[in-house]
Formats: structure tokens, sequence, C-alpha cells
């Protein structure tokens, strides 16, 4: 079977997405794709663009047999522009994330623009699908909110339709790169002594909150507790300010500053660290804790968001262990404050790894080969 991908947004955990599903589905999966800049006009003004490059991919006489597009891609465009060839195969809509519930910096105001390409993509797909069964609760809980906002033919009577061809499909982990990347029993053996290691790998940006994380440090410094940092993640040439105040804190206990430059660094800096935070407000699925549990972090996690479903019930409050999740900033402090302490035990590390195991790309890309079936069927 071949499967066409249209990827506008042709970078971070879209373009890892789709080089998972092309290097592990049995179908031929071939994409389309734009540079991850100027994401607006990728939303509004795109959809010329991905119809030139699909028509000139298929010039060889490959054609597919299903399209796969992610909610970045403004759908009926693409199709009123290739209606003369692709009119006839079935769609697939993946939704990382969407423009109506995506959280907003203090003192904007949202453009529903955005939104309303999401809404009228899904309309026109056969198959929406999204990362998280919170992702879909939480944009079907908002969408009646959107039809109302405009005076007449809202629609809001179709929604039932729309959520009944909805589905969760989470995306898939590349857990064999981070465990070509880790440690040999003697180097850890060898690990350098010192306090527990806390890990930040999120972007550095708003949604992210990194003010919370370094208030919930910044107390623990000042009751004199030990620790280092790892501070990765995906950088910006505007970045919040808590990092820099952090690292002039923190410099001598920061092991690790920005970017990693290739997933094996990234995934040793994983493998080097104790306890993984997330302080986030916004959080779709959470492709960067997952990776951090595989590779034996003890995650502390906001009791809301995805977070919840991604943690079986039985780890969210384990009786022997240190908890999981958490409801407050004052519990994260607590919490920590005993893992650093050595006051709780961390989960054990064959524990920590069965949470994201069924989520490796061998597992999973045989679940979107049967939905592409499924759908072409």
């Amino acid at each position: 079977m071949n499967v066409l991908a249209l990827e506008p947004w042709f970078g971070g955990s879209h373009r890892v997405f789709l080089d998972g599903l092309a290097g592990h589905s049995a179908h031929d999966v071939r994409v389309v794709s734009m540079a991850a800049r100027y994401w607006k006009w990728r939303m509004q003004g795109g959809a010329v663009t991905l119809a030139e490059k699909a028509r000139e991919t298929c010039a060889d006489g490959w054609r597919p047999d299903v399209l796969l597009a992610s909610d970045m891609v403004n759908l009926p465009a693409v199709l009123a522009l290739s209606r003369d060839w692709l009119a006839a195969v079935p769609v697939v809509l993946y939704l990382h994330e969407n423009q109506l519930t995506y959280p907003l910096r203090e003192g904007k105001e949202r453009d529903y623009t955005y939104a309303t390409v999401n809404y009228l993509s899904a309309l026109a797909a056969d198959r929406v699908v999204f990362n998280s069964q919170f992702h879909l609760d939480e944009f079907f809980g908002a969408l009646p909110d959107l039809l109302r906002r405009f005076p007449d033919y809202t629609h809001v009577g179709e929604l039932p339709a729309l959520r009944a061809k909805s589905a969760v499909l989470r995306l898939g982990l590349d857990l064999e790169g981070l465990d070509a990347a880790r440690p040999s029993a003697e180097a850890r053996r060898a690990r350098e002594p010192g306090p527990p290691v806390v890990l930040w790998n999120h972007r550095w940006e708003y949604d992210k909150d990194p003010e919370a994380f370094f208030r919930v440090m910044n107390r623990l410094d000042d009751a004199g507790e030990r620790f280092r940092l790892v501070l990765a993640g995906k950088t910006f040439a505007e970045q919040p300010p808590a990092f820099e105040a952090g690292f002039r804190r923190y410099a001598e206990r920061v092991l690790h500053y920005g970017f990693a430059e290739s997933f094996a660094d990234y995934a040793a800096l994983l493998w080097r660290s104790d306890v993984v935070v997330s302080t986030s407000i916004h959080e779709f699925f959470g492709v960067s804790m997952l990776e951090a549990i595989h590779c034996g972090c003890h995650p502390l996690l906001p009791d809301r968001l995805t977070y919840p479903e991604l943690i079986p019930d039985r780890l969210h409050s384990p009786l022997l262990h240190a908890p999981v999740l958490y409801g407050s900033e004052d519990a994260l402090f607590e919490t920590l404050r005993a893992i650093v302490r050595g006051d709780a035990q961390p989960l054990p590390a064959e524990v920590l790894r069965e949470i994201p195991a069924d989520l490796a790309w061998p597992l999973q890309a045989p679940r979107f080969d049967a939905l592409f079936e499924e759908v072409a069927g």
C-alpha cells in the first residue's frame, strides 16, 4: 500500500513522527514536506505548495492509496487544488496539536482562523486521529463554543458524526535509539558521584512554564538541599528569562545547558539523570517525558493534561515509592525534596521501562498500518 504524508511543518515532533513511521511501516510512506517556520503562513497558504509537491512526487506513476495529513495542513484547500487526481483517495488527519485549545501567551487573544482550519480539515477527512484521549476530549469540548461564535449555520448538530469518525492512536517512540546510548554496566558503576540529577527536557517556551520549575528548584536550594541539573530542550531566539537566571544561580551544578546536538547526545543526558520534572500548562502527548522515563528517570508530573493517561493507574501514587503525579506546586516541592534527600525512593528502572514499552515503533507502526488499511478498504 502507498501512503502519501503531507506535512507543512517538518520539524520537532512532527518530523520525528514521520521519520519513525516511514522507517517502520510495512507500507511505502512518502513524505511531502515544508520547512518548520512561519506556522501561520503554513496553515493559510501552505496548501498550494503541498499540492504542487504532491503532484511532483507522483510524477513517476506512483499513486497513493491513503493520504496522511497533519493538523498544520489546510486539508480542504489541498483537496480542492488536487481534485483531478486525489479526489477519490481517502484521508487520515493526524492531530499532534490544535489551534483551538493551544494555550496563548499572556495578553494574547486567539485568532480563530486557525482553529477553523483544524475544524474544516477534520470535516474533510475520512478519519480523524488524536495523539491522546485528553487531546480528543479537549478538542471536542471546545468545538461547540467555536461554532457558536458564528452568526448562523453553525452545524453544531453535526459534531456527533465528526466524533464518531475520530479515534486515538499514540505516537511511536524510538526506544531502540535510546537504548543504543545506554551506558554499559561498567560505565554506570563508574558514574561520577554526586547529588541526584534533576532533568528538564522540554521546549524552552512559555507553555512549559519554566518559571514554576525554577521556583521549585530555588525553594530546594534555599532549604539547603543538594542537587544537580540537566537543562535540555529546544531553544529559541527569545526564551523565558527563567533559564538565564537559573543558569547564573546554578552554573556549577548544571551538567548540560541548551539543545543537544544529536539524538545520541540527548539520550545520554537522559541516562545520566535521576528525576524528570514537568510543570507544563500544555501537553497533548508528552514524548520527551516518556523518553526520560524509559531511560530510568522517575517522573514528577502534573495531575492533569495528558499525563494521568500516560502513567498506569497503579503507579500514580505507589505505596512504597515516591509519587508520580502531583496536584500543586507545593506538592511537587515536597516530593522532590523527599527524593533528593533519599527519604522517598524513585520507581525501579525496570518498572519505569514498562510505562512506554508498548509505544516502541516496532509495535506501534503495525497499528498505523492497520488504520491505513481500514481506511483504504
